[in-house]
């Protein structure tokens, strides 16, 4: 289903099932480029809720999904089963893998990778210019790497180039300034080691252990 104030750009592939609702743009040439000069490819099952604006060039998996008022630039590969919340922005030339959640107003830069199953909490921000308004800053940009299974916690800022490493849990409010090992829980800003995700429980029920056991289908 397309709607009637869905506007599809030339060259732009939708797969079976999509379901593109009001006002909402695919395939919008960024500058210098002609319309339909970049193929757009978005998987079957695919829902584009209104409002929602997705640049040329983008390569994007099954069973996508968007909130209302989303912002994807040109030219990034994204994988399947990936939802990107209301009023989020991914800027151009990122990588994001299958399984990623990324939530309400999050913004990720570009040159940014998140790894397969990678959770981004609302309000998270992830950086990528060392200096900004530098000198030849544009050449020395650097998104931040979200390991797999890695969870960013609600209004967490990630600095350009850090990496967080697989599994690891960024507390929420935290300023992350340097490398997360796997695994590892950090919190405060700057951010620090607090201990490790599996030491995590319940406070109700210190028992009851959220991570490091078989997950609910």
């Amino acid at each position: 289903m397309i709607a009637a104030t869905a506007q599809l750009y030339p060259n732009v592939v939708l797969g079976p099932g999509a379901e593109v609702q009001e006002f909402v743009l695919v395939g919008v040439p960024p500058r210098g480029r002609k319309p339909g000069e970049l193929v757009t490819v978005i998987g079957r099952g695919a829902i584009l809720r209104s409002h929602t604006v997705i640049y040329a060039g983008n390569r994007i998996g099954e069973d996508f999904q968007t909130g209302h008022g989303v912002l994807i630039r040109e030219e990034n590969k994204i994988g399947n089963h990936v939802s990107v919340g209301s009023h989020s922005v991914i800027e151009h030339h990122v990588r994001i893998a299958d399984h990623v959640r990324i939530h309400s107003q999050a913004f990720i830069p570009e040159f940014t990778i998140l790894e397969t199953g990678a959770w981004i909490g609302p309000n998270v921000v992830l950086t990528n210019a060392r200096f900004p308004l530098g000198y030849k800053v544009k050449e020395k940009l650097k998104g931040p790497w979200i390991g797999p299974g890695a969870k960013i916690g609600a209004n967490a800022t990630v600095l350009p180039g850090v990496r967080i490493g697989a599994e690891a849990l960024v507390g929420a409010g935290a300023v992350v300034t340097r490398d997360v090992p796997d695994g590892a829980v950090v919190i405060g800003n700057p951010a620090r080691i607090l201990k490790r995700v599996e030491e995590l429980s319940y406070p109700e029920d210190p028992s009851m252990k959220p991570y490091g056991r078989k997950k609910e289908v």
